[in-house]
């Protein structure tokens, strides 16, 4: 039976909605005016829901592609796919089949999707589809446009209201033409060209991140600003690590928010002492994946589904996107990462030996990054049904 502690719950909330979208309408017609971001779960997930909905029943669409890696058993996305495949609209479906723990319901998608007439596939062999983006294909004004949605986290509505994500709708031509370049090769239907904006793993992300740490150091040799701030699952992959050793020597000021795994030793003489770490352990399962680099004043943001490991790097398909709207920059900066460095109540500061401990705030008014979102973002309009 439940324990009668209800001090020991947390309190229900209502995810909010984006001023953009607080409306029903076409939503289509909101990413138009503008890039619209998500922040899960203090933010809904059914605008994302609501997307592949419209997308499978508006007669202008032509075509829907999705990556699902992690979906659960029941998912409104999946059987609205498969609606839409059966009215006669284009629909492909890159499937993970080991996504660890969702083999079987995936297997059960992939099996369904395909009796509808969707075009399945499998990924790649001996790399896991890991990318997390879906594509709608709409016909405007005699011309194809596409409209992308993008995300640090997976198409599941359970885990949307569990895990910190960040997704991005976005109709910009060129990272659209990336994310259908992607599908491309996932799907091996046309020849693939080259990408305008995204870093993609196994090719280009790896190079990416570590060109973006080694030109910090540049600019701190140089007595400008010089600054990184990276939020993760893990940091493992040797190279990477060496990058933020060789930026912390040079004088750049880095700031690692790693929720588990970190072979990253910060603040140790004369290798990492501008180096901190910390990890976050609270209400929700902290797994959006966000890179700030200063990068000479031009202050890029970039969101992931790759954490820096080798597996993410160099076995699976992932993608990078860079946040090219300046506003929204400026909010993931306030909104994702400096509430995490500022937080002194669910932080764990790793020191130099390895050891995670949590430092003692004095007189330091209490503040959590995971309750300040919930009352900035969660008491907007309620989440649409």
């Amino acid at each position: 039976s439940w324990v009668d502690r209800p001090d020991l719950v947390f309190p229900p909330f209502t995810p909010g909605v984006p001023a953009q979208l607080a409306r029903r309408g076409d939503i289509f017609e909101a990413i138009r005016r503008g890039d619209i971001l998500l922040h899960h779960p203090y933010q809904s997930f059914q605008p994302v829901v609501n997307y592949i909905q419209q997308a499978a029943a508006d007669p202008k669409v032509v075509a829907i592609k999705q990556t699902v890696y992690r979906t659960g058993n029941e998912s409104v996305l999946m059987d609205t796919l498969i609606a839409a495949a059966r009215s006669g609209k284009e629909v492909t479906v890159v499937v993970e089949l080991l996504a660890r723990f969702d083999e079987e319901a995936n297997i059960g998608w992939a099996s369904r999707l395909e009796q509808a007439g969707a075009h399945v596939v499998y990924g790649v062999v001996a790399h896991k589809t890991h990318a997390k983006m879906a594509l709608v294909v709409r016909r405007e004004d005699g011309q194809l446009r596409r409209y992308a949605h993008v995300s640090t986290g997976n198409y599941h509505v359970r885990t949307a209201g569990l895990y910190t994500d960040i997704g991005l709708f976005t109709c910009d031509e060129k990272i659209c033409s990336d994310v259908n370049e992607t599908f491309k090769q996932l799907t091996g239907l046309g020849r693939a060209g080259r990408l305008h904006h995204l870093w993609q793993a196994p090719f280009t992300l790896h190079a990416g991140i570590l060109a973006a740490i080694n030109a910090e150091p540049r600019e701190a040799r140089a007595g400008r600003p010089a600054r990184i701030i990276a939020k993760m699952n893990s940091l493992l992959e040797p190279r990477t690590i060496e990058a933020l050793y060789r930026a912390s020597q040079a004088g750049v000021r880095i700031a690692l928010v790693v929720r588990g795994v970190c072979a990253l030793r910060p603040q140790v003489p004369g290798l990492s002492d501008n180096i901190r770490v910390r990890s976050i352990l609270g209400r929700f399962l902290e797994h959006s994946r966000v890179f700030h680099f200063h990068a000479a004043g031009a202050e890029k943001v970039y969101l992931s589904s790759a954490a820096w490991m080798g597996r993410n790097f160099f076995r699976r398909v992932e993608i990078c996107v860079p946040v090219l709207d300046a506003k929204l920059r400026r909010r993931i900066v306030a909104e994702v990462l400096r509430p995490c460095l500022r937080d002194n109540t669910q932080a764990w500061e790793m020191d130099a030996d390895g050891r995670y401990r949590r430092r003692p705030r004095g007189r330091a008014r209490a503040y959590s990054a995971q309750q300040w979102l919930l009352g900035e973002l969660a008491q907007a309009a309620p989440a649409p049904d």
